[in-house]
Formats: structure tokens, sequence, C-alpha cells
């Protein structure tokens, strides 16, 4: 029962998709990386959802917020304000610039290098951070729900290794032949399931705690640990034991919402949603319908952790990304394990699927067309762009399997080793839309410095400071370097905005009341949480 539910949800998801790409022209640029620019709001809402939410959400948050609370919810509730500078700022100027990619941008305000440059930056980060962190959390799941090892007979660590190389493959097949339309579409639906299934945990849980009375059972969750629902830490984030602090509340002002900033606006993986979007209304209606979404989100990736702590105590506090999985298995009836798990593929797969086709844009676009071959049809960089996929696909399973027994849990790690790459790339974006005296070789010695400055101090050093105040001092130095660099060599001509005539730029009429809305929700939920 639970592979026939698996296989029926997994294989309506592929039918609806194939079936909806049946007139699609995939073999141009626009076409393949861009979903032919024909995304609408709710397509991408539900693809930006699931790009972003996937097995090291569910079980890395879930595992994080067992041991050290709802502090964690803090990664999720600030995206909604950076959904909003998105929607208001970021989306009009690059779609009226009619980009293909975020390097794009900086060719046209900086030069051909500088995109170079941040392009193989993203592709590093792809490989080395989010693909192998995304398939072994995948695998995590799985291995614990179905039990892959003892069904084929192998140890657990063999199990996991199987499991990766069958969703790795999956998601490489998807994203090599279906393009960036293929993985919104398969996200929409899988989005849609993520949020049934991911709600069933804690409700079911909660019906079973209370007796059938959902928040009567809230309650007792709420009344076994009521200091686990604080959503303001009282870590310090300066000083001794700064660096095993999880998060804390100081750092929602210094760096996190730089990193959330450059998330929302300018990571490729997230942002080729939005450029493919069929209209300016259209791109503001997905950012703002995923800010909402985020905000509620925490219902499917923190609650069931405080609902796993009313169940198993501090037993697994030594192991927290065990605990989703085994709180799964205890709550969801049989006949559902196998929908669930689909749902679980299809995060995966989303993420996965994502992070190879924007690889390939890169790659493709930015330094095959650039430097290679530079006459390349359409039809061929669509090539190159699918054997890219697959060799970044090859890569990504080869590490994933180490990335296991990561100290803090494997979402912390992932945010670690983000702050190499994000901070340095935001630090440069931001300097291209907002100081036009940042010259392009301002630029280049800003990437360079952010880079080693991040690595030396956290990975070298190790300061006694949270890693998220790391990239807020480093942000502002990023700057500071640029625009001193930029002295030594100033910038030519004063850098504007060119309408490329590409789409519809009309905004939303209700963008701005929308944002409001969800800016007033944010501090509402810290109002009322913070001191539980």
């Amino acid at each position: 029962m639970t592979f026939l539910s698996f296989l029926l949800f997994t294989g309506f998801v592929a039918f609806y998709a194939t079936y909806q790409l049946r007139k699609d022209k995939l073999n141009t640029k626009d076409g393949y990386f861009l979903g032919g620019r024909s995304l609408t709001g709710i397509v991408i809402a539900g693809s930006l959802l699931l790009t972003n939410i996937s097995t090291e959400h569910l079980v890395g948050m879930n595992g994080s917020s067992y041991r050290n609370g709802a502090i964690i919810i803090a990664w999720e509730v600030t995206s909604a304000l950076a959904l909003v500078i998105g929607a208001l700022y970021f989306a009009p100027r690059y779609l009226k610039m009619g980009l293909t990619t975020i390097p794009e941008f900086l060719e046209k305000r900086f030069d051909g290098l500088t995109r170079t440059i941040v392009a193989m930056l993203l592709i590093i980060s792809f490989v080395a951070t989010l693909l192998p962190i995304v398939l072994y959390t995948g695998a995590l799941n799985i291995e614990a729900i179905f039990d892959i090892s003892n069904l084929l007979n192998l140890s657990k660590s063999q199990g996991i290794w199987v499991t990766i190389l069958i969703v790795g493959t999956i998601g490489a097949i998807y994203a090599i032949f279906g393009g960036l339309k293929m993985v919104a579409y398969t996200d929409t639906i899988n989005g849609f399931g993520l949020l049934v299934a991911g709600l069933l945990v804690p409700i079911l849980a909660l019906l079973a705690i209370g007796e059938g009375n959902l928040f009567h059972g809230l309650g007792e969750v709420f009344n076994n640990s009521p200091e686990k629902f604080n959503v303001i830490s009282t870590e310090s984030g300066v000083g001794e034991g700064a660096r095993s602090a999880i998060l804390p509340f100081e750092v929602l002002f210094t760096g996190l919402m730089v990193n959330q900033i450059y998330f929302w606006t300018m990571h490729q993986s997230i942002i080729q949603r939005v450029l493919g979007a069929v209209s300016l209304k259209e791109a503001q209606k997905g950012l703002l319908y995923t800010g909402l979404l985020k905000i509620l989100v925490p219902l499917i990736i923190v609650l069931p952790g405080l609902i796993a702590f009313y169940y198993f105590g501090d037993s697994y506090y030594d192991n927290p990304d065990s605990v989703y999985p085994i709180l799964v298995k205890k709550v969801m009836p049989l006949w559902l394990t196998g929908f669930f798990v689909a749902v679980m593929m299809g995060a995966i797969l989303s993420t996965f699927n994502s992070a190879l086709n924007s690889a390939a844009t890169v790659f493709s676009l930015g330094i095959y067309k650039r430097y290679i071959f530079k006459e390349s049809s359409d039809q061929k960089l669509v090539g190159i762009g699918k054997w890219t996929s697959l060799l970044l696909a090859v890569f990504a399973i080869g590490i994933a399997p180490f990335v296991a027994n990561a100290p803090d849990g494997l979402y912390q790690l992932l945010q670690q080793l983000n702050g190499i790459f994000f901070i340095p790339i935001a630090s440069v974006i931001t300097a291209g839309f907002l100081f036009p005296r940042v010259s392009a070789f301002g630029a280049k010695v800003g990437l360079c410095f952010g880079l080693v400055f991040y690595v030396l101090m956290y990975f070298i050093l190790e300061v006694n400071l949270h890693f998220v105040h790391i990239w807020g001092i480093e942000f502002v130095l990023n700057i500071g370097i640029m625009h001193l660099a930029s002295l030594y060599r100033p910038t030519k001509e004063r850098f504007s905005i060119q309408d490329a005539n590409v789409l519809d730029l009309k905004p939303w009429k209700y963008a701005k009341p929308f944002s409001l809305f969800l800016v007033l929700v944010t501090v509402l939920i810290y109002f009322l949480l913070g001191n539980v």
C-alpha cells in the first residue's frame, strides 16, 4: 500500500508536467532556461516554495527546533521581508533589463570578468554545498521511512548510498530533459502535496495527543515545554559560546537580512523563476504569495520538532536530524506513508533540479557562450546545458554521503558553508544597484576580499562571533573595500538600466498593500511569541 500510494502520486506529477509541456519549444534558449517567459504567479510561488523547502528543512530545521526550540523560525518568517524587497525593487529592474541570469546583470553593470567570477562561484556553491546536503537529507528521510537497507539486505550507510544514487539520477533526468518549465510545473503540484502532507504530521500528532481535540493537543505540547515556543533567543552572538549558538536574536539586525535579501532577490536558482515570468504583475504576485507561504511554513518545519520533544524528550539530542522521520513513522497511517514519501521525493527533486538547471544556465550562457564558442546556436546552448546538468549531478551524488554527522545539524552546516559564497556576491550586486561610484575593479577586489575574509575569520582563526554576525561585518567591509578600490581605478561611465522591451512591466495593483500586510504579520509574530 505504501509503495502504491508513492507510485500513484509520483506518476501523476510526472504525467501532469509532461502533458503541460507537450507543445512547448524546449530547444530554444528562453524555452529551456526560462520556461519560455510564460510563468504565472501561482506557478512561480509554488516553484519558489519547493525550490527553497526541501528535506534539509524538513529534517534539519525540525531537528533544530526539537533541540533548540522555535528560535529557528527566524530563517523562515524574515524571508517575507526579503520577498517584499524583491517584489517592489529588484523584480521591476531585472525584468526591465530582460535578464536571463544574475551574472548577466554584473556584465552590464561592471564587466565580463566580474560576471565570469560570480558564475564560477555560483556553480561551485551549488556542487559543494546545496546539492550534496539536499541529496543526503533526502536519502536519510527515505531510508528512515522505507527502511531501504533492510529491504535490500544492505548496511544503513549502503542503503543511503543507493538512495542518493536513485534520487540523484531521477532528479538529473527531470532537469536535463524538461528544462525550467518542467521543474516549475512539477514544483507546483509537489508544493500543494508538501503543504497537505507536511500539515498532516502536526495535525495527526496533535489530534492523538489531545484525544481528538487539536487545540487541546497543542496546549499539552505547549505546557510540556513552553520555553521551546519562544522565538527570541537569549544566546549571545559575541564572545564565549557564540560559535556554537544556534540563532541569537541580535543577528536579525546584522547578517541575517543580508543573507535573506541575497537568497530571495539575487540567488540564481530562486530568481530564475521571476525572470521566467510572463509579466511584472505575475512576478510580483509570485514573490508576495511566496512571502505568505513562508510565514505559514513553520507549521511544517518547526512545529513538528516541538511535538517530537513532547513525545521523545531529549533522547535524540545527539542525533536531532533523525527525529523528524521517526515522528512521521509514529503518527502517519501506513496507507499515507507512500504519499508522504512521494512528496518528500518531490521536495528533494525540486531543489536538486532547480540548482542543476540554474547551474547549467549560468555555465552555458555565462561561460561557454562567452569564452568557448561565441557563435553558439540556441540548440547548441541547450545541449551544453544538458551535459552540464549531468556532470554536476554526478559530482553532487559523489559528494553527498560525506556531509553526514554535522555537529550542529545539517541545516546549520548548510548555512555556515553558504556564507563563503553568498555574502561576497550579495555585496557586489548591491553595489551594482545602489553605489554608482563602485567600478569593475572595485567589484572584483570586493569579491576576493569577501571570500578570504569569511574563510579566515570563521574556519581558520575561529573568532568568537556567530557566523551570521561575520556575514554582517563582511558585507559592510566589502562595500567599503569596493569604494576604496574604485578610487584607485574609477568607473568610466555611469550605468543606467535600459528597457529591453521583453515583457509587460505594469505592476500588480495590490503589490504595496500585500507587502505592508506581510511586514505587519512578521512583526506581530515576534511581538506575540517573543516573550513566551
